[in-house]
């Protein structure tokens, strides 16, 4: 069976997929992972999370066209699918009930939503 749960690196990443749009191509991804979290990433930890995103069917890719200013080769960019949209939206559910629960620091003004019964 495969896996479809998320870590917090693929939901930052996949994040960032849906966020970056054209622009979502691996050396974008791990430029943008570094300047949101201040953390350094390796090129190498961001193609293997977009290839385990790929597997689970959270992405898809697409080779764009080549440029002059990448010596005339071609950026694959990531596109975010539905079932991608459902886990984010998953784990967003998932992340504001738990602070919700939190006794000292959940907050009362975040809506109420449900986890997905699927």
């Amino acid at each position: 069976m495969k896996e479809t749960g998320l870590g917090e690196f693929e939901e930052v990443i996949l994040l960032l997929v849906g966020i970056l749009g054209q622009e979502a191509y691996a050396f974008k991804l791990a430029e943008e992972f570094e300047a949101q979290t201040k953390r350094s990433v390796s090129i190498g930890a961001v193609h293997s999370t977009l290839s385990r995103l790929d597997d689970k069917g959270f992405l898809t890719s697409e080779m764009g066209q080549a440029t002059a200013s990448r010596g005339g080769r071609r950026k694959r960019i990531y596109t975010i699918t539905a079932s991608g949209e459902r886990a984010l939206q998953a784990a967003k559910d998932f992340r504001v009930s738990l602070w919700r629960r939190y006794p000292t620091l959940g907050t009362s003004d975040l809506p109420m939503l449900a986890l997905p019964t699927d």
